[in-house]
């Protein structure tokens, strides 16, 4: 089969959701091709994958976590994608490697950087608490020199803010700052969306 026929192969079930538990196997063993648009292709449906049966792709977060070290950019995103969706699925599936995700915030690649924000989102949904002291790190990258890190930057605090806001409270003001004098309109407004959100959240229940 070429690349072109198992790509759109890739593409076919994608769509067909009835078949995902039981492709888990062939999808990983894609991993192991030559072709980094395939293997690009394999790595997102393997999230997508997780999210949806976090137990039947476990066997295959070793695979996709090797491509975290990878020095094709395109496949660190994949796999750090890859991981968020697992991870939201079922945090004990990535959790051996959540720590390593975080070098990945100072990564050289702005399309990394924008990734690890958005897996962490992905894990934070249904786990906030492993990210009580790593907020500091996303206060950070509401100054990435990349527009697109930065407008995805404050959805990370909008979902932690959400479920846990104390851990959000203490970047109220710079996310408030943020959102009267970043360039970028879209990056203001998602900084008032997570000052909104936690600020919300941090109301006491009547």
């Amino acid at each position: 089969m070429t690349e072109k026929e198992l790509y759109r192969e890739l593409g076919a079930l994608t769509k067909d959701r009835g078949r995902w538990e039981e492709s888990i196997p062939s999808v990983a063993s894609l991993l192991g091709t030559e072709s980094v648009k395939i293997k690009a292709k394999a790595l997102w449906l393997l999230g997508e994958m997780g999210l949806a049966f976090p137990e039947a792709v476990v066997d295959s977060v070793k695979a996709v976590a090797a491509f975290l070290d990878n020095r094709e950019p395109l496949l660190r995103e994949r796999a750090l994608n890859a991981m968020g969706r697992i991870g939201r699925g079922c945090y004990r599936s990535v959790e051996p490697y959540w720590p390593r995700l975080f070098r990945f915030a100072h990564d050289s690649e702005a399309s990394v950087r924008l990734a690890f924000i958005w897996a962490s989102e992905n894990i934070a949904t249904n786990t906030p608490d492993v990210y009580r002291d790593h907020m500091p790190v996303f206060a950070v990258l509401l100054g990435d020199g990349d527009e697109r890190v930065r407008m995805e930057a404050p959805e990370m605090f909008r979902v932690v803010g959400r479920r846990r806001p104390e851990f959000v409270v203490p970047y109220v003001e710079q996310l408030r700052n943020t959102a009267e004098t970043d360039s970028n309109s879209v990056v203001r407004i998602h900084c008032q969306g997570a000052v909104r959100a936690t600020m919300l959240s941090d109301k006491p229940k009547k």
